[in-house]
C-alpha cells in the first residue's frame, strides 16, 4: 500500500524530463536485432515491458549489452535469428508479443511466446488470423498465449485491417519485410507509425499513402544498424500534463516529448478543452520531439468519438480525469478497445474515479462524466488492479484532494515508468515532498 501525494498548496512547478519512448525503444531494439551492423540506442526505456523486449531477443541469439540508458545492439540481419532454448518470456510486454509474432512467423523455426497472468488474457486472435493470410501457422491457447509459431515463407498480399491496432500493423509490417512479394496493409483508422519511420531509417521501403491509412511494404530489404536518440515517451509526459492542467496554480514543463501526431491526441483534447498548452519544437531527424509547457486552467466538457481514439487510446484515463474537473458532460464513445487492455480499462477508470465522487457512467464502448459536482471522497483505499496507466491515473487524482489516499497495486506502475513518483516529488515544493 503506497500513500499517495495529495494536494500541494501552490500547485506543481518545474520541469521534467521523462523516460523514454516505450514503443520506439521495443521497436529499436528489434530492428536493431535484425539488421547489420551496430545499433546504439540512447534515452532506452529500461522498464520492465522494455527488458522483456531485450531478453527475448537476447534468447533468439542477439548480442545486446545495456548500460543504464544506453542499449549496443549487434545485429544478425534479417535472417540470422537462431531458436531459443525455450518458451520466450514476455512479462506484461504486450506490444512486445504481437510484434515478435510477426517478425518470428518468417523465421526458419519454431517460437513460443508466454506471458504473465494479465498478459495471458489479451486478445492474440486479433494478430494470428492476418499472419496466416500472410501463409504464417500460428497457434494459440484459447485466442490467447501461450503462442506457438511455427515460422514458415511468407507471401505479399493486401490485407485489411479488422482493428485499429497499430501493434497488428507493426506485426504485419514485419512480417511482409520476410516476404516474397510487396505487401499492401489497409488501416481502419490512423495508428502510430513509429514501425514506419524506423525501418525506413534502417533502410527498408516502407510508404504510407496520401490517406495516411494504406502502407506499402517492399521484402526482402537490407537493414543497417542507425544511432536511436529515443524521445520521452509522450503517454509519461501525459500524467504530468494532465496534473498541470487539474491541480490549480501549476505550471510545468516537459522537456525532448516526442511530438509524432500520431501519438499526441491529448494535447488536442487539451486545447479543445481550453487547456493552456505551449508547445516549442526542437530540432530532429526522425521522430519529432520538443518542450510542452502546460498551466493550469478551467476545462470545458468534450466529446470524442472513434475516429478520435486511436491517437489517444493510451491516455484515455487521464482524459476521464480531464474530464471530471471539467464544467459540463462530457461524452467517449468507440472505445471498446479498452476493454482489452492490461485490465477492461472503462470498468477500472469508472470504478476508481467513482471511490472520489467523480460522476461517471460506464458505456459498452466508453463513458459519460459531469464534472460540475465537487468531488467527495468515498474509499480513500484506490487500486491498480495491475495496470499501470490506472494507477498513475489514481496518483494523478490524488493531487486534487487534501484527503488522504493510499494506493495498491502501485509496483504495476514499474512496467512502464520505474521513476514515476520520484519525478512527481520534483514538481512539489521541498516542504511538500512525500515519497
Amino acid at each position: 500500500m503506497k500513500k499517495l501525494m495529495s494536494r500541494p498548496t501552490n500547485g506543481l512547478h518545474g520541469c521534467l524530463t521523462v523516460p523514454g519512448d516505450k514503443s520506439i525503444s521495443h521497436r529499436s531494439l528489434m530492428l536493431g536485432a535484425i539488421s547489420h551492423g551496430q545499433t546504439t540506442i540512447q534515452h532506452f526505456l529500461p522498464a520492465e515491458d522494455c527488458l522483456s523486449t531485450l531478453t527475448a531477443l537476447q534468447g533468439l541469439g542477439v548480442d545486446i549489452q545495456r548500460t543504464g540508458t544506453t542499449v549496443q545492439v549487434t545485429g544478425q540481419g534479417l535472417h540470422g535469428l537462431r531458436p531459443a532454448s525455450g518458451p520466450l518470456q514476455m512479462g506484461n510486454a504486450g506490444t512486445a508479443t504481437r510484434l515478435l509474432a510477426g517478425l518470428l512467423a518468417g523465421q526458419p523455426f519454431d517460437s513460443t511466446l508466454i506471458g504473465d497472468a494479465s498478459l495471458s488474457q489479451r486478445p492474440m486472435e486479433r494478430v494470428r488470423q492476418p499472419l496466416q493470410l500472410m501463409g504464417a501457422e500460428l497457434e494459440l491457447t484459447a485466442g490467447h498465449l501461450p503462442m506457438s509459431i511455427h515460422g514458415r515463407n511468407l507471401h505479399g498480399r493486401r490485407s485489411q485491417m479488422a482493428v485499429a491496432s497499430a501493434q497488428v500493423k507493426s506485426a504485419l509490417i514485419l512480417a511482409a519485410i520476410q516476404a516474397d512479394a510487396p505487401s499492401t496493409i489497409v488501416e481502419k483508422l490512423p495508428t502510430r507509425d513509429h514501425t514506419e519511420r524506423l525501418l525506413t531509417a534502417f533502410g527498408a521501403e516502407v510508404a504510407t499513402a496520401a490517406d495516411q491509412r494504406t502502407i506499402t511494404v517492399q521484402p526482402q530489404p537490407q537493414l543497417i544498424g542507425q544511432p536511436v536518440d529515443v524521445p520521452g515517451d509522450f503517454s509519461s509526459a501525459a500524467f504530468f500534463m494532465t496534473a498541470a492542467s487539474i491541480v490549480p496554480g501549476s505550471r510545468v514543463t516537459l522537456q525532448r516529448v516526442g511530438l509524432n501526431p500520431t501519438r499526441t491526441g491529448l494535447l488536442r483534447v487539451l486545447q479543445r478543452m481550453g487547456g493552456q498548452v505551449q508547445i516549442d519544437r526542437l530540432a530532429n531527424v526522425g521522430e519529432p520531439l520538443g518542450n510542452v509547457t502546460v498551466t493550469a486552467a478551467n476545462l470545458r466538457p468534450i466529446t470524442l468519438t472513434a475516429a478520435d481514439i486511436p491517437a489517444v487510446i493510451d491516455e484515455l484515463p487521464l482524459v476521464a480525469l480531464l474530464a471530471a474537473t471539467a464544467d459540463g458532460i462530457s461524452r467517449i464513445s468507440g472505445a471498446g478497445e479498452l476493454r482489452v487492455k492490461e485490465t477492461d480499462r472503462i470498468a477500472t477508470i469508472c470504478s476508481e474515479l467513482r471511490k472520489l465522487g467523480v460522476a461517471i457512467d460506464e458505456q459498452p464502448d466508453g463513458f459519460v462524466i459531469d464534472g460540475r459536482p465537487a468531488w467527495q471522497v468515498k474509499d480513500s483505499k484506490l487500486v491498480s488492479h495491475g495496470d499501470h496507466r490506472i494507477g498513475m491515473m489514481a496518483a494523478v487524482a490524488a493531487l486534487r484532494l487534501t484527503t488522504p489516499l493510499e494506493l495498491t497495486g502501485a509496483a504495476a506502475i514499474d512496467i512502464s515508468y520505474p521513476t514515476f513518483f520520484e519525478d512527481l516529488s520534483r514538481l512539489l515544493p521541498k516542504t511538500e515532498v512525500r515519497v
